[in-house]
């Protein structure tokens, strides 16, 4: 993979991938703004590609996410709390496995943040909470094997 960033003056860049390009505007959206939705970006394609897998679609779809910094430079994330809302046609532990497949090991930027970031996640699942700011498995650097049927579904 390769991003390249171009400046563009007034706090603003072109952003290239091999893909396709978009601006970063700074003064709109900081680049951890940027980095906070890509991180829920990633998880929230994962699901949609999931249940499109098993032939369902998902339905009235938000993910949001709940940031706590640290308070000294350089300001990493402490804590992050992933609420996820959709609805469908399939069984609540279906829909918990889909969250958990993408949080556990198919999410790149997730994984990538795992160590060092305490992450939680809530589902609310055609209107029913069905988990409450549960923790994902702690990552300690060591590589979790979870068999979820999928084979790497996304955001490779």
């Amino acid at each position: 993979m390769e991003v390249t960033l171009n400046y563009l003056g007034d706090k603003k860049f072109e952003a290239k991938t091999s893909k396709s390009s978009f601006i970063l505007d700074a003064k709109e959206i900081t680049p951890v703004e940027y980095f906070a939705a890509g991180i829920i970006g990633c998880t929230g394609v994962d699901i949609v590609v999931f249940a499109q897998k098993d032939g369902y679609e998902i339905k009235n779809y938000s993910v949001s996410a709940d940031i706590v910094r640290q308070l000294a430079v350089p300001f990493k994330f402490a804590s992050m709390h992933i609420t996820y809302k959709f609805d469908g046609d399939f069984d609540e532990i279906k829909a918990k496995r889909y969250v958990l497949s993408s949080l556990e090991s198919y999410c790149t930027t997730i994984n990538s943040i795992r160590d060092s970031v305490k992450i939680e996640y809530s589902i609310i699942y055609n209107g029913k909470t069905i988990a409450n700011k549960e923790s994902i498995i702690s990552g300690d650097g060591k590589v979790i094997d979870i068999e979820d049927g999928f084979g790497g579904a996304c955001c490779s």
